[in-house]
């Protein structure tokens, strides 16, 4: 039999359901694997092997009896750090609008997940407030991309990608408000959609912010997604629920219907590695060779959009910041002090609505970009994997997001968007395309990129 680890979430329901495996079994074989990967990659921030095995032996319960409680019943998931789960602790000084625990609540999040039988192995890492696109933690120290040790996962989901990639399990839960799945995704290979904003509820809720699933499959995804998208009263902003519909004919999807815009290049921020770029043309060639309508078109991105941004998010976090006592506030990560600060400490009320001005303006363009098409087609990231010990791609406190440049516009417009991985690099490192779809249209989201992972070339081994 194939081993544990390399199995999805689907077959490993279906295992269960034959009475082939049992959940304790993986939950075991999911801790034995975490105890030789993290001396190397440092993706868990808490690994609770007690509960993880105690809830394993209730689901295996359900199983014997017939009555799981739903088709991911036993099936191991990771959760964020900045994801409340009930009686683990909070990392002290790191937390910033993120799904505060009420007396040792779980999130909206982690109760879906909880609810739906799912085994919960423990926490995974993310840099100070979850801001930057990097696994450097004052926390934690360097979260490692398992493909080369050497290179950095991104962030901010940086321990939940790195955790995807060394297979701890198969599913995992991570947060984006920049592209904080999608960019792990590009750099560690996997598969991570950014629902519609409010598509999952979260606690409390924040503009752009979303929670969405990071796996190896786009078939896990919308299993996960089937669970992340129950109601939950606490998120005022969420949408009414789709439960169930996800995964649903994924392969329904009939490309000659299907017109794409193909964004190879924002313009702004960090040039397009040549690399990145051959991967996305290649991904619109199979497409238009699919059957699809594939059409470039020019960018909507403006430098004044971008660094508004950059000025609302500097603003957000350096409150965030201030907010701290002192010795706390020594303790967080230098590069992030220095990086929300060095302007935001000067920002008037007229230049915070001025950043916010900009970020609507963004929004407006993106959904507009997107009405002539049913998606776009754009690399995930600007670049390959960077340096592990970098809080950024180029290290510069204050040029630190110029690679959110395909990202970000998508928190801010609510639509979907996913990284699905396409190729690699000359040097083996994992180089993964993006799909947007218009607002609210998840499920297309994920039959498109189905269908890219039946087109793309064939997948390099994962690392063992």
């Amino acid at each position: 039999m194939v081993d544990v680890h390399q199995l999805t979430a689907a077959q490993l329901s279906a295992a269960y359901g034959r009475g082939e495996l049992s959940p304790v079994e993986v939950a075991r074989h999911a801790l034995a694997r975490m105890e030789s990967w993290e001396p190397r990659i440092n993706a868990m921030y808490r690994i609770d092997a007690d509960g993880a095995l105690a809830f394993a032996a209730a689901s295996e319960a359900r199983w014997q009896t017939g009555k799981p409680l739903s088709p991911l019943d036993g099936v191991p998931v990771t959760i964020k750090e900045n994801i409340a789960t009930r009686r683990d602790p909070a990392p002290i000084g790191t937390r910033a609008n993120d799904d505060a625990p009420p007396q040792g609540a779980d999130a909206p999040p982690a109760a879906r997940a909880r609810e739906t039988g799912c085994v919960i192995l423990g926490k995974t890492t993310m840099p100070d407030y979850g801001m930057l696109s990097s696994g450097l933690s004052s926390l934690h120290g360097v979260t490692r991309n398992p493909w080369r040790l050497d290179r950095n996962p991104s962030g901010s989901s940086s321990g939940a990608a790195a955790a995807a990639v060394a297979r701890y399990a198969p599913l995992h839960i991570g947060t984006d408000i920049g592209g904080s799945v999608r960019l792990p995704a590009t750099h560690c290979g996997i598969f991570a959609l950014k629902p519609s904003f409010g598509r999952v509820p979260v606690h409390p809720p924040y503009m752009g912010r979303v929670a969405g699933p990071m796996t190896r499959t786009v078939e896990d995804a919308a299993l996960l997604m089937n669970a992340l998208s129950g109601p939950d009263a606490r998120d005022f902003m969420s949408l009414p629920p789709e439960e169930g519909k996800f995964a649903v004919n994924l392969d329904a999807i009939l490309p000659r219907q299907i017109k794409i815009g193909f964004l190879p290049d924002m313009g702004v921020g960090l040039s397009v590695h040549p690399e990145v770029r051959g991967a996305a043309e290649a991904a619109a060639y199979a497409l238009a060779g699919a059957g699809c309508t594939v059409e470039s078109i020019r960018s909507f991105l403006t430098e004044e959009m971008l660094d508004g941004m950059c000025r609302f998010f500097e603003a957000r976090s350096y409150h965030d910041l201030m907010q701290l006592a002192g010795p706390k506030r020594a303790r967080v990560l230098p590069f992030i002090a220095e990086w929300c600060s060095w302007r935001a400490q000067h920002f008037t009320g007229r230049d915070v609505m001025q950043a916010y001005a900009h970020v609507r303006a963004m929004q407006e363009a993106a959904v507009a970009a997107t009405l002539a098409y049913d998606f776009i087609l754009s690399p995930t990231s600007p670049i390959l994997p960077y340096e592990a010990e970098l809080a950024a791609p180029g290290n510069d406190p204050r040029n630190a997001l110029p690679h959110i440049a395909f990202t970000v516009p998508y928190n801010m417009s609510g639509q979907p968007a996913a990284s699905v991985n396409w190729s690699v690099s000359a040097e083996g490192l994992p180089i993964g395309i993006q799909v947007v779809g218009r607002r609210f249209d998840d499920r297309g989201v994920l039959r498109l990129c189905r269908l890219v992972e039946t087109l793309r070339p064939p997948q390099r081994a994962w690392p063992d």
